[in-house]
């Protein structure tokens, strides 16, 4: 990734996020970014620092869970020839090599109390040493973790240490689930869709028809912006007709491969046959639009108008609940 890549959404909540970004962007302090997988993470560590005064300079990523604890060690503050068997030559890490730009800590969560112990010394005085070396080298590099573990709870049980977390939430992202963003559902799956049809080199991509639409509606989407571009592009590869709108989005890739006796677990749940159904997906949006009308109410009911503590029982925070607020006319004065 060279270059600010595009970010498709449209949801309150997600334009929230992208706000966040932009005003933490030029602020020269580590920063975490925090989602659960599929949600986007990497794209706004990335715009982090492309929307920054370092954008011109390195962005650099490191994945410390593909990594043990002594290749990630080397990896990120490099090695001196001989400093262990193998190396032959002086190996120049990450860090030196985000020299004036942006490091990305992925899945930072699981780097070793040891390289935690060195990342303390890289965040507090931008100083380093290579394995085996004992020159410190001076480093201007920011440093953005992201994760999808709860660093609070992790630090709690000394799991992380909790110096490093304090140096390194400057201020915390948080990339809102697809699951809260139902808004950018039906844009992302046609944008997606498009892509697809490009690559399997057919004409044009008709749409999806309603029965379509309210399953991409009314999934969970657990996996997130992932899952819902796996399940499009797989729907639209097993599509038999080109040219009329895609009616089923296959879900899972492996329904009809486990049997019963396959798994430990119960088989998935499914929705009674005679269950209602909207006639449309725009009554279908309708409905979750009520929904979450009614749930925003009750909340500000249950805590005497306190939108704060109001917010946390809908596991939002205070920005996400005023963009709900605001987007159905709820907020006082509308």
């Amino acid at each position: 990734m060279d270059s600010l890549q595009p970010i498709l959404g449209e949801d309150p909540i997600f334009l929230a996020a992208l706000e966040h970004v932009s005003r933490l962007a030029p602020i020269e302090r580590p920063c975490l970014v925090i989602g659960e997988r599929g949600s986007g993470k990497e794209l706004i560590a990335a715009r982090l620092h492309y929307l920054s005064k370092r954008w011109g300079g390195p962005l650099v990523k490191v994945n410390c869970a593909a990594l043990s604890e002594t290749l990630l060690d080397t990896e990120l503050f490099g090695h001196e020839a001989g400093a262990f068997t193998g190396a032959a030559r002086r190996h120049i890490g990450r860090f030196e090599r985000a020299h004036g730009g942006t490091i990305i800590l992925d899945e930072i969560a699981t780097a070793s109390p040891v390289v935690q112990e060195k990342l303390l010394r890289v965040v507090e005085y931008g100083e380093i040493e290579r394995v085996g070396g004992s020159e410190v080298i001076e480093i201007d590099t920011r440093v953005i973790g992201v994760t999808n573990e709860n660093l609070r709870e992790l630090a709690k049980t000394g799991k992380f240490r909790a110096d490093l977390l304090d140096r390194l939430a400057f201020d915390v992202v948080a990339v809102p689930p697809l699951r809260q963003r139902s808004d950018d559902i039906l844009p992302l799956a046609e944008q997606f869709a498009l892509e697809m049809t490009k690559r399997l080199s057919r004409q044009v991509f008709a749409g999806f028809t309603p029965t379509a639409a309210r399953q991409l509606l009314s999934h969970s989407w657990p996996g997130n912006v992932r899952e819902l571009r796996n399940a499009v592009e797989r729907s639209l590869y097993l599509s038999e007709d080109d040219e009329a709108p895609l009616g089923h989005i296959v879900l899972d890739p492996f329904e009809g491969i486990w049997t019963e006796t396959d798994h430990a677990g119960p088989p998935a749940a499914t929705s009674a046959p005679d269950a209602p159904t909207p006639s449309s997906t725009t009554d279908f949006k309708s409905q979750v639009a009520e929904f979450e009308i009614n749930l925003l109410k009750q909340a500000l009911r249950d805590y005497g108008n306190n939108q704060t503590e109001a917010a946390k029982a809908l596991d939002l925070n205070y920005h996400q609940f005023r963009r709900l607020l605001d987007k159905h006319s709820l907020l006082p004065g509308k």
